[in-house]
């Protein structure tokens, strides 16, 4: 079982920045692996952000095109999300997952961080 550990969560205001890490303690990037940040706000279901795949490619939703920025180390097993012109709406708990399949067993997996507390005041 890997671990997720996100980290770089805060209260800033808005217009401001924020970078996101999730450390992972093993390989995240298999086969046709995805790892996403995904957030969750008080009421509302969680939603996915941005995703990098194990080749490389992004993709960030529309509210946060243009500001937010995700990017991966394969080799440190890091994903970062930079944030930037946060808005009051981004106010949110941040989640980190992997998921894939193993490259050598190929067996699937779906981890989770823990969240890490995202708060933009207006």
């Amino acid at each position: 079982q890997v671990k997720l550990v996100e980290s770089g969560g805060g209260l800033v205001q808005a217009g401001g920045s924020l970078r996101l890490s999730c450390e992972a303690s093993g390989s995240i990037f298999g086969i046709n692996a995805m790892v996403g940040w995904y957030r969750q706000a008080p009421g509302k279901q969680r939603e996915l952000v941005a995703g990098i795949t194990s080749g490389g490619r992004t993709n960030v939703v529309d509210s946060v095109k243009g500001r937010f920025t995700i990017s991966g180390d394969n080799a440190k097993n890091t994903v970062h999300l930079q944030m930037n012109s946060l808005k009051f709406e981004d106010t949110a708990v941040y989640y980190c997952n992997a998921k894939g399949r193993m490259s050598v067993s190929g067996a699937v997996y779906d981890y989770w961080g823990q969240g890490t507390q995202v708060t933009v005041s207006s």
